[in-house]
């Protein structure tokens, strides 16, 4: 008699705030980055049972639309699509998001007031990423479901407030589910987040090194290689604080001149508004979102058409040497790459071991 194969038991669950607000079995978020969370990522990590963001601020509406049905084919399970408030066709993604029945909206920057009510009123869970307390606050006051906080540990854009310092602060500001960002790959990050009032985690770096990650071999090898001390934040891609892997050319961007810089930059934003359909005069009004509230300079801004452009080189063409790698720190200490499956089943495993460890009684 043949005995059917068993099937694995699924890895332990933890109740938060955050999987009842989404409906997620596991206290995880895999967050929206560009070139990297496309439909595949998104879905794997849907499937896994924790919440998978889609990256958009790369794609025009209709490849967001694509993307999104791409996702819905492949996975029933809840996702979200991550959104830059600033962009002049901001509205327009959130009726995508709205008319595709996607359950979360996530944002790089606080959304407007009137977009949070605009989203809500459809059904639609709001969670902005913040870096501040004064952000959480009034995010929370617009009505946000949830807010995302990063400490400086995090990749990308990223500020100076380490996580640890950072989450309680904003743990203790807002009463709606706080999930934190930043330095986080494994279960006893897990359970210390939620030892600081937590709902649960949110990782970058971890997803994107996994073998559903559609990010080249090449470039996941120089992940794979570095340690925390090749990681480091420049501002010389875009005039902004980028925390990213340290490179060659990380170096000379930050040795080049300021005339070097701008014309980098003007050969980059004419690259992107070839790829991206935008126009001038729609990217010009962009760079006048991006100023609202900002003290950039208009260089700033011109420099900022770096960032979409040097992240492809890598993410997408799989030229660590002609691109930038945005990175958290955590980079130093992963060295594999596991499915996304496998790596929620680990960091589960992981958390229920570890709160045995501190607590063997079950007290």
């Amino acid at each position: 008699m043949t005995r059917e194969p068993a099937t694995p038991p699924r890895p332990p669950s933890l109740d938060t705030a955050l999987t009842r607000l989404v409906g997620v079995r596991h206290p995880i978020v895999q967050t929206g980055m560009g070139w990297v969370a496309g439909p595949r990522l998104v879905s794997a990590t849907a499937d896994a049972g924790a919440l998978g963001i889609l990256a958009s601020a790369t794609m025009t509406v209709e490849q967001l639309r694509s993307a999104v049905r791409e996702v819905t084919s492949r996975t029933d399970a809840p996702f979200g699509v991550n959104l830059r408030a600033d962009a002049g066709d901001a509205r327009d993604r959130v009726r995508v998001i709205i008319d595709e029945g996607v359950r979360v909206a996530s944002f790089a920057l606080a959304p407007s007031k009137e977009l949070i009510a605009e989203l809500k009123d459809a059904g639609v869970i709001v969670i902005p990423s913040i870096g501040a307390r004064r952000h959480a606050e009034k995010v929370a006051a617009w009505g946000a479901d949830a807010v995302v906080v990063q400490g400086g540990e995090g990749g990308g854009h990223t500020g100076e407030v380490a996580t640890s310092v950072l989450l309680p602060q904003v743990v203790d500001a807002v009463d709606i589910p706080v999930i934190a960002a930043g330095g986080f790959y494994d279960g006893r990050g897990l359970v210390a987040a939620l030892a600081y009032g937590a709902a649960g985690i949110a990782m970058g770096t971890r997803f994107l090194l996994t073998s559903d990650s559609t990010v080249p071999d090449p470039v996941k090898a120089r992940y794979l290689a570095a340690s925390v001390k090749d990681i480091t934040v420049t501002t010389r891609v875009d005039g902004l604080p980028h925390r990213m892997l340290r490179t060659d050319l990380v170096a000379s961007l930050e040795k080049s001149g300021r005339l070097a810089s701008l014309t980098r930059a003007i050969r980059h934003a004419a690259a992107f508004r070839k790829l991206s359909g935008l126009s001038w005069p729609r990217m010009a009004r962009d760079g006048l979102a991006m100023r609202h509230g900002k003290d950039l300079t208009w260089s700033q801004i011109l420099l900022a058409a770096n960032t979409p452009m040097m992240l492809k080189s890598a993410m997408v063409d799989g030229h660590p040497d002609a691109g930038v790698m945005a990175s958290g720190q955590v980079a130093g200490l992963i060295d594999d790459l596991p499915t996304c499956a496998e790596l929620v089943e680990r960091i589960m495993t992981e958390a229920a071991e570890t709160v045995t460890r501190i607590s063997p009684s079950g007290d």
